[in-house]
């Protein structure tokens, strides 16, 4: 099925007010994974994107998403709850002073339980903490529907949108 879908390009330009938030739950934790495995990758990047129709990165060969996921500039921050991956954030610092939120989600059984709005607060925060000039995001309306209005209260700035179309899920 073809569907129509718009993107929306997000600009910060300073830190924003908002500081680091305490844990939200018992049990949980970010860490940096450093240099990590395509195969650890491609199961984050479904299980937490598959609900969005996230596939652009299923055409991309190992040595493509090795060369992309465990670049340098790169910085995959994923939180754990009770040992399990929810959700991460990824960091694109490679046209520094600008930094991209690459990607940033949560797995659909960790949604709801106030997990994502500190965790793209860590993300940011990581982000600034680099010495950036400006942080980027883009979004879609197959995103979770809650995404743009998350990263508009985070003092995102929308710049661009563009109305697109593609092959999606029934």
């Amino acid at each position: 099925m073809i569907a129509a879908y718009t993107v929306t390009w997000l600009e910060m330009t300073a830190r924003p007010a908002l500081p680091r938030r305490a844990l939200p739950l018992s049990g949980l934790s970010l860490v940096r994974a450093e240099i990590p495995p395509v195969h650890y990758f491609r199961y984050l990047y479904d299980a937490v994107g598959a609900p969005y129709e996230w596939t652009d990165l299923h055409t991309w060969s190992d040595a493509e998403i090795a060369a992309f996921a465990q670049h340098d500039a790169m910085h995959l921050n994923v939180a754990h709850l009770d040992g399990c991956p929810a959700g991460f954030v990824m960091l694109d610092f490679r046209e520094a002073p600008v930094a991209d939120i690459a990607y940033f989600g949560l797995a659909p059984e960790f949604v709801g339980r106030g997990l994502g709005s500190w965790l793209l607060l860590e993300g940011i925060h990581d982000a600034w903490d680099a010495g950036i000039d400006r942080l980027t995001v883009n979004t879609c309306t197959l995103d979770h529907p809650a995404a743009l209005p998350l990263y508009r209260s985070m003092g995102f700035v929308p710049v661009r949108t563009e109305t697109r179309e593609r092959e999606v899920s029934a």
